[in-house]
């Protein structure tokens, strides 16, 4: 019964994202006695810390420009738009923990470059769904780039 909860309220994805996290525990051993540092999957919602003592402010970089995506190939902006979603989804989790607190977000003007990027990404690929000379795979990726 208790499962059952858990798979309406949670959902499917959420269960199959834990048992392969069980499955890749052999794997996480294997890295720890390689020498790397086995890492929590969690953490990656979450910035790494900066000491206070430093004095010198992080400079954080651009939004990507469409003509620099346009270059890209597909697999290439598909690998770029999961690293920005990872990227939002920190900012947004680290947003949400730190008005919780009532403390400043830093530099939020990281947010709205990602959202650019991600915008302009859908913006690339729908440049090419639609120079598509064939309707139907035309259509077909434009429906992808909608689900994203």
């Amino acid at each position: 019964m208790g499962a059952m909860l858990v798979t309406r309220f949670v959902g499917r994805r959420f269960l199959a994202a834990a048992a392969t996290a069980s499955r890749s525990e052999s794997t996480a051993a294997a890295a720890a006695s390689t020498g790397r540092t086995a890492k929590n999957p969690l953490e990656e919602f979450f910035e790494v810390e900066r000491s206070q003592d430093e004095d010198k402010p992080v400079v954080y970089g651009r939004s990507w420009k469409a003509s620099e995506l346009r270059l890209k190939a597909w697999d290439d902006l598909h690998k770029l738009w999961y690293v920005l979603l990872k990227e939002k989804n920190m900012l947004m989790t680290q947003r949400q923990m730190l008005q919780a607190q009532n403390l400043r977000f830093p530099n939020p003007e990281r947010v709205p470059k990602v959202r650019k990027s991600m915008c302009r990404i859908k913006h690339v690929l729908t440049e090419r769904a639609l120079a598509e000379p064939d309707p139907r795979r035309s259509a077909e990726m434009r429906r992808m780039i909608n689900a994203l």
